[in-house]
């Protein structure tokens, strides 16, 4: 079999309209093109399982730590911050996956804006989400390796939590804009994709972009949030190593879950991504290639998966948090019931039925220590 040059796109889809391949042989000896997306259908259907899956579980644990920060619990720390800022970059993403689904499925029939809009929600929460998790392990660094350092003044550091993840959104909004740009809705063997479009006579701005784009997505998305993580974690893990403390093996659990987990969900999508732009302008075989292109499929759904372990992992794990998701749970089921009471009450006012119990206590008529949060 012969072998083709392949150029490649940042993200999803790894193949361009404008792309002039090598031919391979039938049997008949007749050249035909290598068909890119012969997996498609299969990895259409893969990914409508897992980004549905996805799409669930993250939006109830991002949408839980975003109720908890709003009626629960006030950022009093630049982690608390922090947190806040990672649950709405994953919650901007997974209500973009419907999105991405239904497009996915019908050729993309919402159009070219669709196309840069989705793509660019990616690429914002890519940066955002990756940035601030750094953020968040220096943070733990600061607090607990030099601890005797960090006592300082509370407000002033809200502050600069504060203008540090303004600077993040704005850093990631600009290393979106050519996502943005060169992605568009174009045809491809009879199907329409949401992929990247260039001029057919700007070839030195496509093949720039199709290095440097991935090349950023893996740098800045993965390597220098990872450098970052090993480095705090490692640091804290060696001092939790060396407390005498009945928490410490559940510290240490922690952190290395949060490590284990961060890369096993990012690096094998980082590797074969890194490995494509590599070898992007060499030539080679059309099974391999369209190996590639499924292993890319696959690995990417992986990735995404981590925006649903972010709230277990750097929220939820923690005792105040999960006290304050039971407090929800019982506030909703209050709430629901006064409902349903009030409702039931008014529809049988000619009779003596009552068909719910009465409604959860108030504050006021309750002596227990909990409140109803729904209110700032």
């Amino acid at each position: 079999m012969d072998s083709y040059p392949v150029n490649a796109t940042e993200d999803y889809d790894y193949n361009d309209s404008d792309t002039d391949y090598d031919l391979d042989y039938d049997p008949d000896g007749v050249v035909v093109p290598c068909n890119l997306n012969s997996n498609r259908g299969v990895g259409i259907t893969i990914n409508t399982y897992i980004y549905a899956l996805i799409c669930v579980f993250g939006l109830l644990g991002n949408v839980m730590v975003i109720v908890t920060y709003a009626f629960y619990k006030k950022a009093k720390s630049m982690t608390d911050v922090y947190l806040l800022n990672v649950a709405f970059a994953d919650l901007i993403f997974v209500i973009a996956l419907p999105l991405i689904i239904y497009n996915e499925h019908y050729d993309w029939h919402m159009g070219t804006v669709a196309c840069k809009l989705l793509r660019g929600a990616y690429s914002i929460n890519l940066y955002s989400s990756m940035l601030l998790l750094a953020c968040i392990s220096g943070d733990r660094y600061v607090a607990i390796v030099q601890a005797r350092r960090s006592f300082g003044n509370r407000s002033r550091s809200l502050v600069y939590s504060r203008v540090i993840c303004l600077n993040i959104w704005f850093f990631a909004v600009i290393l979106s804009i050519p996502t943005v740009i060169y992605n568009q809705r174009v045809e491809e063997h009879g199907t329409f994709e949401c992929t990247f479009k260039f001029d057919a006579d700007d070839t030195s701005t496509a093949r720039l972009m199709k290095v440097l784009l991935p090349s950023m997505q893996v740098s800045v998305g993965f390597f220098v949030p990872l450098l970052v993580m090993g480095f705090c974690y490692s640091s804290i893990l060696v001092i939790l190593l060396h407390t005498q403390s009945f928490q410490r093996h559940k510290a240490v659990r922690v952190v290395l879950a949060v490590v284990i987990v961060f890369v096993a969900c990012h690096l094998p999508y980082n590797v074969v991504v890194l490995y494509h732009t590599a070898y992007l302008f060499k030539e080679r075989q059309c099974e391999t290639e369209q190996i590639i292109l499924m292993t890319i499929t696959v690995t990417r759904s992986l990735a995404y998966l981590h925006c649903c372990l972010n709230p277990i992992l750097y929220a939820f794990i923690g005792v105040k948090f999960r006290n304050h998701m039971q407090k929800i749970l019982v506030d909703l089921w209050c709430h629901g019931k006064k409902y349903l009471y009030t409702t039931r009450q008014t529809t049988s006012k000619q009779t003596s039925e009552v068909y719910v119990s009465a409604p959860c206590k108030s504050p006021e008529e309750s002596n227990d220590a909990h409140q109803s949060s729904f209110t700032m």
